[in-house]
């Protein structure tokens, strides 16, 4: 028992009242006494460690883990070598320690969130690739990612209003990923993030699940080693996102009486018809009024409409007076301009404004349009008399 080891030490002696007198006794010996306390020390003291190696590693192990609480796990330095690091969008400081931790950047989650919350610029760190070293002291790897040429700079910005195969294309040009497979990658809609809900007609149509108009423009940073299909669902979430911030399905719904992909076809005819900011509510209200009001047809009579059929059987758009009356009546076309009700989806990808143009529309029975400026405002009439003479504005400004 270690209760029976005489550990050298020679115990006081006590007066009668039990008290230690100032001084330890002396040694028993003489001048050598001293060196045989000190081997019977040196003695205790082995076999106490071996007393605890008999305990185990795990004694020493428990020690290390229990050391963590009170020292940060950190490495020291700027580290060495190079590696990439992605932050994803919507990252927390604890998200991000987790990326650097994974890729042994950093030592611990501890250390990178102790170093962020002590740099008050750490709040500035954006989604994106980082350039960074293994084995980075937290505050090494804050320092460098709050500088920006460390960061991998892969933007692209989509347009408003452009078509899937056109963006497939920007793309392409860009990543050098194939535009066959961004075709291929969006076949299966549900599979990129739209929920089935975003398809479903009031109109009584049937519904046709395409990626058109859930490709939201913005501009992107592209991760290194995207795929086609990563790439679309970045931005159909991007869409996602922007919609439920607006509450445009609820809106739509509530205000217009139409569903959510009705009002986003609405969006898309608005982006391509508005040639100003300005008018694309006004845009929508006319598509609005065509297919649900009082127009004689309940067809959109759109130009536009037909060149997107056009461009997507590989033809080449034309401008409505290049258009032949074949072309614009052709019934073998689903986005036909006489097409009654809605057509089958929307003709582009519309941004922000055109959305909230869709959503909440201006007041009016307007039923015709026409540009009567280079800036490309539009005149608005309720009738084809009115709109007659907004056309002849429209000549004398040399627009049309």
């Amino acid at each position: 028992m270690i209760d029976d080891l005489d550990l050298g030490f020679d115990e006081p002696e006590r007066g009668e009242k039990g008290r230690h007198r100032r001084g330890f006794r002396k040694r028993k010996g003489g001048s050598g006494g001293g060196g045989g306390g000190r081997g019977k020390t040196f003695l205790a003291l082995l076999m106490a460690l071996l007393l605890l190696g008999g305990i185990g590693g795990g004694a020493f192990y428990g020690f290390d883990r229990i050391q963590n609480y009170f020292v940060t796990p950190d490495y020291d330095g700027s580290g060495t070598g190079e590696i990439t690091v992605e932050i994803k969008n919507g990252a927390l400081l604890a998200d991000m320690a987790d990326a650097l931790v994974a890729a042994d950047v950093v030592k611990s989650q501890k250390a990178f969130i102790e170093a962020a919350e002590a740099n008050s610029r750490s709040k500035n760190i954006q989604p994106g690739t980082y350039k960074l070293r293994k084995q980075m002291s937290g505050a090494s790897a804050v320092t460098a990612m709050l500088d920006l040429k460390n960061k991998i700079v892969n933007g692209l910005t989509i347009p408003e209003g452009r078509t899937s195969l056109n963006i497939y294309k920007l793309l392409s040009e860009k990543t050098k990923i194939p535009v066959k497979d961004f075709q291929a990658a969006a076949k299966d809609p549900k599979a990129l993030g739209i929920p089935d809900w975003w398809f479903t007609r009031g109109d009584g149509k049937k519904s046709v699940k395409s990626i058109e108009g859930f490709l939201f423009p913005d501009t992107y940073e592209i991760p290194p080693k995207s795929t086609a299909q990563s790439i679309l669902k970045l931005m159909v979430n991007r869409f996602l996102s922007v919609t439920v911030e607006m509450k445009f399905a609820d809106r739509v719904q509530e205000e217009r009486k139409v569903s959510p992909y009705e009002a986003l076809i609405v969006a898309s005819l608005a982006q391509a018809e508005a040639g100003n900011k300005d008018d694309l509510g006004k845009v929508a209200r006319v598509a609005y009024n065509r297919v649900y009001g009082e127009f004689d047809c309940n067809c959109l009579e759109m130009d536009v409409t037909v060149n997107y059929y056009l461009e997507s059987i590989g033809k080449p758009t034309k401008s409505s007076k290049q258009m032949t009356s074949a072309e614009l009546d052709d019934p073998k076309n689903p986005y036909n301009r006489k097409l009654r009700g809605m057509i089958p989806t929307p003709i582009n990808n519309p941004g922000k404004q055109a959305l909230e143009g869709a959503m909440d529309t201006p007041v009016g029975k307007w039923l015709y349009f026409v540009a009567i400026d280079k800036e490309g405002h539009s005149e608005f009439a309720e009738t084809y008399e009115q709109h007659k003479r907004n056309e002849n504005k429209a000549r004398e400004a040399g627009i049309i």
